[in-house]
């Protein structure tokens, strides 16, 4: 089965053709950092004029580089939230309509979902169940994977999110955008223990239920950061490198500890770490340590499929419609859809 997956969530423009689930045929992905970085970060109208302008150009490139055609696909897929509604709702009304006019299954995506299914196109025959992190700009979320296209969100962040947070430090110390990769790159030459910060919402087992302990908050620890910055009486160089480090491992040291407290109340044994902040080569070496302690299995994408893309979406549509699930061309976009509705 052939999909053309969708992805304008956003301020990446994304196109792909998958095949099977499994074999990225084409994943073509079109960048307004250059266009947002001027700002400081995304801006929602910016963004989904940008989406209107690229994504037929990126659908038709997409279709190209798979040496394929509109009849060649079985199925259309496209991310239907959450995210922002004006960026969402052009790469929906693109998908319906080509839907409608080939005659073809539509599929809407959960954004998260899509992050989840980025491992499976990493190890197709990935075992259930599994536990997933899905960190992003947006998003900071434990999710219980039983099967596939089900889920239990067992916590998430009460407030910023980690990428967001990374974005606004790094914004603070001059760094460029988006900031995870700038505060990752600095963070090389730093000094962790130079800078004393708090742990940010660590582990507190409440009314003896491990679920009510799992939630995250990032804005404390960002204040935190932005005070260390101000108070310094040189924020040279070697300052920010160190302030970066202590950051990064401060944040990096919540995510791992919670995702492994969650994986051993399950008993799980496959961890997915999954999301943009994905990215970070501290998380990734931290979290594979972990789950090599644990006896855990962790999957983590490549780079490439940990930032927004439309293969992951293509493929959560396929595992979906074999479940014999699918949407109407009554789906519309939705800013803060939940991982546990279905699109329809």
């Amino acid at each position: 089965m052939r999909i053309l997956g969708i992805e304008t969530s956003c301020d990446e423009t994304a196109a792909s053709v998958v095949r099977d689930g499994r074999v990225i045929e084409s994943s073509v992905v079109a960048s307004q950092a250059d266009l947002h970085r001027r700002f400081g970060g995304v801006v929602p109208e910016l963004a989904s004029r940008k989406h209107i302008e690229r994504l037929l150009p990126v659908i038709d490139e997409a279709l190209e580089k798979a040496g394929v055609t509109l009849r060649d696909l079985d199925a259309l897929s496209v991310t239907c939230g959450p995210g922002l509604v004006g960026a969402l709702a052009v790469g929906v009304a693109a998908a319906k309509s080509l839907a409608l006019s080939l005659d073809l299954p539509l599929v809407g995506v959960n954004h998260l979902e899509g992050h989840i299914y980025a491992a499976f196109l990493t190890e197709p025959d990935l075992a259930f169940p599994a536990l997933a992190l899905v960190v992003s700009g947006a998003h900071t979320d434990l999710v219980a994977v039983s099967d596939h296209a089900q889920y239990r969100t067992l916590g998430r962040t009460r407030d910023d999110a980690a990428g967001e947070a990374f974005d606004k430090v790094a914004r603070a110390m001059g760094l460029g955008y988006p900031g995870g990769p700038e505060i990752d790159r600095l963070a090389r030459t730093g000094d962790p223990r130079t800078v004393p910060l708090p742990a940010p919402m660590p582990f507190r087992r409440r009314s003896g239920r491990i679920d009510d302990s799992l939630e995250f908050s990032f804005s404390g620890i960002k204040t935190a950061a932005l005070r260390a910055l101000h108070a310094a009486a040189r924020a040279d160089g070697q300052f920010k490198a160190d302030l970066a480090a202590g950051f990064q491992r401060v944040v990096v040291d919540v995510l791992v500890d919670k995702s492994m407290r969650a994986a051993q109340s399950l008993g799980v044994k496959t961890v997915m770490l999954v999301g943009g902040v994905a990215a970070n080569t501290w998380l990734r070496a931290e979290m594979q340590r972990a789950c090599a302690a644990a006896g855990c299995r962790l999957v983590v994408p490549p780079p490439s499929l940990c930032s927004d893309n439309a293969a992951m979406i293509a493929a959560a549509a396929f595992y979906r419609l074999r479940r014999g699930g699918g949407s109407d061309l009554g789906l519309g976009a939705s800013s803060d859809l939940s991982l546990e509705q279905t699109p329809n």
